[in-house]
């Protein structure tokens, strides 16, 4: 089978909930990001096969095909360029690679630039859900989903509080990742880590045009008391605001094209992609499929956890990737290595190709070979994509 390369893999840095990016429309913010890989990468637009867009709240200003849109908005592709924008929830833009890698994989495209855009500010989170509902329509749980799950409401806190119960993980456990969360993204920002993978963009502040270019989630003065006093969420529960990933806004992109266009445009790739998974299990504790597509995705590819690197396991509670390395049995030292969404904050449909951006850094900073990534989605479901930095 034809291989996948990833060429280029950019971030935005997040913004807090009405911060820094808030004021940014996530068209253009969008935009900001596949016009940094065009403009890194130098590959003439003509050679674009297609953009594929994650997005989970594809409503407001993100409705109306958000990915065209941002192809449109941007200063490098071109209008005959084709977008879709996709939904597989939180892994959105991962599943935005993956979709990628199988096209060129497949031979029926050579080079896809896949996306991600999330404004959680400008279109909250939920707001596509209710919508109907404040017309009098129902809810996204139909009669036929009622009768296969009398009762029950699809609730991620709900998930991640059964399997901090089920894994055994208290509330200090759950705190003292939180911290070590900051503490990595502390050290990767003032190290320089970011700078490679952070494209810069401009914002309108008091003070006249700035460039937006730290991550504005990361708490400098987190402690372990200041992080332990937030209150927990449910009186019997074990998770905080402080354990759980922030409300984020951010863009990210990743371009993978095939090895003929690599040796056509004289490419340098950064990454071959080696394993492509998704599955899905138990919608009601819903985020713990990563554990079990963990172990799938290595069974395919015929690796061990110590052949792994560094992994990315997104932080959407603490309790994931807690649950994902007592599984696993994998090295903590090797996850997350310059912070996570506790941190750095979770732009829901931009997380998988933001992700994959710091894998890859964190990989050519180490000279690490494998790198791991997964991330628990709404309804039950996990990607897992591996990939060999080169």
């Amino acid at each position: 089978m034809a291989e996948a390369y990833i060429v280029e893999a950019v971030r935005t840095a997040g913004g807090r909930r009405g911060g820094r990016l808030a004021g940014v429309h996530p068209v253009d913010l969008a935009a900001r990001s596949l016009d940094a890989v065009m403009e890194r990468s130098g590959v003439d637009p003509q050679g674009i096969d297609d953009v594929i867009m994650g997005c989970v709240s594809q409503a407001g200003e993100q409705a109306m095909q958000v990915g065209r849109n941002a192809v449109l908005a941007s200063k490098h592709l071109l209008e005959s360029t084709p977008a879709v924008t996709i939904d597989r929830q939180c892994g959105s833009s991962q599943q935005a690679i993956q979709f990628a890698a199988q096209a060129v994989m497949s031979g029926t495209q050579d080079a896809v630039i896949a996306a991600g855009i999330e404004s959680m500010s400008r279109v909250p989170m939920g707001s596509t859900a209710t919508l109907h509902m404040k017309e009098g329509l129902g809810g996204y749980k139909s009669p036929g989903l009622e009768e296969k799950y009398p009762g029950i409401m699809w609730s991620q806190f709900m998930g991640a509080e059964m399997i901090a119960q089920k894994h055994d993980l208290s509330k200090d456990d759950l705190d003292r990742f939180s911290l070590s969360s900051h503490e990595k993204a502390i050290a990767a920002t003032k190290s320089g880590a970011f700078d490679a993978e952070i494209v810069p963009v401009a914002i309108e502040t008091p003070e006249g045009e700035e460039m937006h270019t730290v991550d504005e989630g990361i708490r400098f003065d987190a402690t372990l008391d200041s992080i332990a006093s937030v209150k927990k969420l449910s009186e019997e529960g074990r998770i905080t605001a402080a354990s759980a990933s922030q409300i984020c806004d951010g863009s990210s992109a990743v371009m993978v094209v095939s090895e003929q266009f690599l040796k056509d445009h004289n490419l340098t790739p950064m990454a071959r992609i080696h394993n492509l998974t998704v599955t899905a299990g138990d919608p009601v504790i819903m985020l713990e499929e990563p554990l079990f597509a963990t172990d799938k995705a290595l069974k395919r590819a015929g690796m061990t956890m110590d052949e792994i690197d560094l992994y990315e396991v997104n932080e959407a509670f603490a309790p994931v990737p807690l649950a994902w390395l007592k599984h696993t049995g994998a090295d903590p030292d090797k996850l997350n290595v310059n912070g996570g969404a506790i941190a750095l904050g979770h732009p829901l449909g931009a997380s998988g190709t933001k992700l994959m951006a710091t894998l890859l850094q964190g990989l050519k900073a180490r000279g690490g070979r494998y790198g791991l990534q997964t991330m628990c989605e709404g309804g039950g479901v996990a990607n897992v994509t591996i990939v060999e930095a080169l």
